[in-house]
């Protein structure tokens, strides 16, 4: 037997309810379930029972009080996971763009192929910009597959996102995974035809063996991570690396029909060639377009956007153009950073250390110069390697003098940098942060044994050991002073070290020890734990997560995280720490706001994020460091408001002349540096560089802001998806409202608020225990409910997108629908309320329509069904009604009950009502003819820039509409009489 219902039909079948998709053919019927998502999609063969349903109007006896129809609205609008407006994916992501968010969605939307250049500043929220764009892209059919090329410490960071946030699932494509996936592959099969969506490490595939096959079948949409990474600058002689990532990119982009992505915060890097490299993989034409012409920055500025946070700290105000503050959106990233640079002076004991390792660096130096360049380079990084560990600690140099230097097996010179650059320098535009804090080896002698050399480096190891604790390092001593008074003020601090056995030094000296019973000099309740490079990325993460969770939510309770920069790119700790200790002086000042970023952005409670920059007043590198390097930069992001990388061959320069003074002068006469020769030159090279960057990223930034998609545009998409979804304000009242009728135990007054769900009903429970935890279900604890949508893990946001308010929601809205459920059930579909609000009859319907959508694709026309609710009003009888504006339908929420009204006399009226609402439905056909005219032409304004892409747009109304509500409010001086007992709408 053949099926012959219609897409958007209803049919009951499996004993529930479910509409019919355009998917569906005469011998399969594809359903997705009333109000459910796509994951709930299933399909029904033909000998299963299926019947066509009628959606049941309300029952007249089951009425609800002057809170049901606003709750069953808001129940039923949070379910929507297939919105009807032009953004299809907004109804079934996990989050809530921030609307200076929708700004790269709307540029990408009027792109026939979509090619972007994303350059926000820090923390304001690249990743959730890009993200929308390939939801979007894939749910509109533009896009059938998903690369994202990052960096591997970055990789499962971004499959969790793109999996909690966007419903997308993608296989991680990396040097540990690929030989497991490549195993379940057919016979000439490529890994990328089998898994749609992947998470690539751009150092393993740049590979010229994993380069081709992913060329040949690379998705249609591609998101490149840190993009200024695989470009270099025309001037310059790029890495190997370096040169093969931008070789893949060039491929890649040659498609014309591939959507490309490239998403980075610094995309100058301090040099326009590379900028202009950059703008080439967007488009060729880019890289040659005349930037100083109107012509060329409006060409520019549709691919191109770029913002500081002052930016979108308050958008859509007066301020932007628009009429009044009614969408006004006000962003709470942390006001500024609180810098506060400290000292600590070498101990006698620590001082003739480093003056013994400085006199041994110095003879080994000069004694490789006279034998060769290629001796002369490994001499050179172990001397490096030597004074870099014992600034860091007794545990770094102790680890370091009984090493080997990587650069000692090198064949040539130009091999020796190669190997000891990356391990002994901060190079801002690094392959990558793995494997780069282990502690360099100073050993260069290549013979075996135990020669005066290796004895030499022994002993000074033994000392160095001999100096731990901070009786005698004064550093680890200046830390702990520095870190009680952070603690004491509330703060969370994360301290930032260049070497693992540094900062597993520190967490051993600063924790406490339950076994031992030994407690450290932080407190008894601040819990102290170090991530290194020996953590896989996701076992860093886990240990962060460990970290919080020992605290517990004592107020009194501290945490303390060691780092090495293996956190300081991509990994987002916002919501666990607001303070930053620059334990290490970086040798490039871009490694440092890359680390004070991880807490310093979107996300962020603190107004005031704290950092404390330790350095040493006399160890002969560090004063130098921090004067030349670390202060010019905070300048240029202080007078800028963002950060301008400073050109890594540049800030060498001058830690070069800082270490050749050294290792030639000794630390005597320290001062005498800054009016060398040497020193001079390097400084003032820096600084005119510098400059220059600076004020090309000034330019630019003024030149190029984000101007192709006004405010105006943005305010309206964003109202209209208001309209369809709802606010942040309906959430609130939403939760309180029902969590309170349902039982739980609300504390706090203000916008945020927590919740005790111990006394709601089961099934509410039951739904909420695996979105927040079991264990938190089970023995009661407060669900806290914040307004901010960045809300740590445990914590609710108050947005319709969080899936504890979903589970809510979802729970009332089953509950008004089975008017057998048990328990508390907040919303009903029908009341009647006597108030102040109306003067005459007034009744009040929650329409759901159904849509049918054709939207055209450069895959072909897809067919779907959307759905949208409404609430309309009309005064007297429904024959003969007058419909009311829609504003007025929505106020009518906030009526409030005057006084009781009988609920006999209730049932009556509502009995009348009910059966005379046939006369309405050629309204709300009209109407809903009205509305889906409305959203065609939302969809063609959107993609208004590529006739293309609406050529056969089309968007039909499902008939007849559900009603699934209707409320009679009654005029109170023409009242009903008064209830005997407790009321209907009391």
């Amino acid at each position: 037997m053949a099926f012959t219902y219609s897409a958007g039909s209803l049919v009951k079948a499996r004993g529930r309810e479910w509409v019919v998709l355009p998917e569906s053919q005469p011998d399969l019927l594809v359903l997705r379930p009333l109000g459910g998502s796509d994951d709930d999609i299933a399909a029904v063969l033909p000998f299963e029972p299926v019947e066509e349903a009628r959606f049941a109007p309300p029952e007249p006896s089951d009425l609800g009080d002057q809170r049901a129809a606003g709750l069953l609205r808001t129940a039923l609008r949070v379910g929507f996971r297939s919105g009807a407006g032009p953004f299809r994916s907004l109804a079934g992501i996990a989050v809530e763009p921030r609307a200076y968010q929708l700004v790269p969605l709307l540029m990408a939307l009027r792109q026939k192929t979509v090619r972007m250049l994303i350059s926000d500043d820090v923390g304001i929220g690249k990743t959730i910009e890009a993200g929308l764009i390939a939801s979007e892209m894939l749910a509109q059919g533009e896009a059938t597959g998903l690369a994202v090329l990052c960096s591997p410490a970055l990789a499962e960071q971004w499959q969790q996102e793109l999996r909690s946030k966007f419903g997308i699932d993608a296989e991680l494509v990396l040097s540990s995974t690929v030989s497991r996936l490549e195993r379940g592959l057919d016979l000439g099969q490529s890994l990328f035809d089998r898994y749609p969506n992947v998470i690539v490490s751009t150092d393993f595939i740049k590979s010229t063996r994993h380069r081709d096959d992913f060329v040949r079948h690379c998705p249609d949409l591609v998101i490149v991570d840190e993009a200024h990474t695989c470009v270099t600058a025309d001037d310059t002689s790029a890495s190997a690396q370096s040169q093969l990532r931008h070789e893949l990119l060039r491929r890649v982009a040659q498609d014309a029909e591939r959507h490309l992505l490239l998403v980075t915060a610094t995309p100058h890097s301090g040099k326009e060639s590379a900028f202009r490299n950059l703008l080439g993989l967007v488009r060729p034409d880019l890289a040659h377009v005349n930037l100083e012409s109107d012509a060329g920055r409006k060409q520019l500025a549709q691919h191109f956007v770029a913002r500081k946070r002052a930016d979108v700290r308050q958008y859509l105000t007066k301020e932007d153009g628009l009429a009044d503050d009614s969408l006004a959106e006000r962003t709470a990233f942390p006001s500024d950073r609180f810098f506060k640079d400290e000292t600590y002076k070498l101990s006698p004991e620590y001082r003739a250390l480093l003056d013994d390792a400085i006199a041994y660096a110095s003879e080994r130096v000069e004694q490789a110069g006279g034998q060769g360049k290629r001796e002369a380079r490994i001499a050179w990084w172990s001397a490096i390697a030597l004074l870099r560990s014992l600034v860091s600690s007794p545990a770094a140099a102790a680890q370091t003098l009984t090493t080997r230097s990587a650069a000692a097996i090198a064949a040539s010179a130009e091999e020796a940098d190669k190997l000891g650059a990356p391990l002994n320098s901060d190079a801002a535009d690094s392959d990558a942060l793995e494997g780069m804090d282990v502690a360099p080896g100073a050993e260069t002698d290549e013979g075996a044994g135990t020669g005066p050399v290796k004895s030499q480096l022994a002993e000074l190891a033994e000392l160095a050991e001999q100096l731990k604790g901070p009786e005698k390092d004064l550093k680890l001593k200046a830390l702990i002073k520095h870190l009680k008074v952070l603690l004491a003020d509330g703060y969370n601090p994360i301290v930032f070290c260049r070497y693992i056995p540094t900062a597993k030094y520190l967490a051993e000296q600063l924790a406490n020890d339950p076994e031992t019973k030994k407690r450290g000099p932080l407190g008894a309740k601040t819990v102290v734990k170090a991530v290194t490079g020996e953590l896989s990325p996701q076992q860093r993460i886990e240990r962060i997560e460990a970290l919080a969770a020992e605290a517990g939510e004592d107020a009194a309770a501290r945490r303390v995280l060691i780092a090495t920069d293996c956190l300081s790119e991509g990994v987002n700790l916002q919501h666990h720490f607001d303070a930053v200790v620059h334990y290490d002086l970086a040798w490039n000042p871009t490694r440092h706001d890359q680390r004070e970023g991880r807490v310093d952005r979107y996300g962020q409670r603190r107004d005031e994020v704290r950092v404390i920059t330790l350095y040493g007043d006399d160890n002969g590198i560090d004063g130098k460091v921090l004067e030349v390097l670390i202060k010019k930069h905070r300048q240029i992001k202080k007078d800028l408001g963002i950060s301008v990388s400073v050109p890594d061959e540049l800030s060498t320069g001058v830690t070069d002349a800082i270490v050749e003074w050294l290792l030639m002068r000794g630390r005597e006469n320290e001062d005498a540096l800054f009016s060398a020769d040497a020193f001079k030159v390097s400084k003032e090279k820096l600084e005119s560089d510098w400059n220059s960057a600076a004020e090309r990223e000034r330019t630019s930034r003024s030149r190029f802001a984000q101007r192709s998609i006004h405010p105006e545009d943005v305010a309206r998409e964003v109202a209209s998806i208001r309209e369809a979804l709802g606010g942040a304000g309906e959430i609130h009242t939403f939760v309180r409202e029902s969590l309170g009728a349902l039982g739980a135990v609300l504390r706090g007054d203000g916008e945020d608020f927590r919740a005790h769900v111990g006394g709601t009903p089961a099934g509410l429970r039951d739904a909420l225990a695996p979105v927040v935890g079991a264990e938190l279900i089970e023995k009661d604890r407060a669900i806290p409910f914040r307004t901010d949508p960045a809300v740590a893990r445990g914590e609710a946001a108050l947005v319709r997108t969080d899936p504890v308010v979903g589970a809510l929601a979802s729970h009332v809205l089953n509950a008004a629908l089975d008017t057998q459920a048990e328990g508390a059930r907040p919303a009903r579909r029908c009341g009647v309320i006597t108030t102040n609000a109306v003067s005459t009859r007034t009744t009040l319907l929650l329409v759901r329509y159904r849509f049918h959508l054709t939207l055209p694709s450069r895959s072909g026309e897809r067919q779907l069904v959307a759905e949208d609710a409404r609430l309309l009003a009309f005064e007297g009888a429904p024959k003969n009604g007058v419909w009311l504006p829609q504003e007025r339908a929505v106020d009518l929420l906030d009526a409030t009950a005057s006084e009781n009204t009988d609920r006999h006399f209730g049932e009556r009226t509502m009995t009348r009502i009910l059966d005379q609402l046939s006369d309405v439905n050629g309204y709300l056909e009209s109407y809903g003819d009205e509305l889906a005219a409305e959203l065609d032409a939302a969809h063609r304004r959107v993609r208004s820039a590529s006739g293309e892409i609406v050529r056969g747009l089309s968007v039909t109304a499902q008939k007849p509409a559900d009603i699934l509500g209707a409320y009679v409010y009654l005029p109170a001086t023409t009242s009903a009489p008064a209830a005997v007992t407790a009321g209907v709408s009391a």
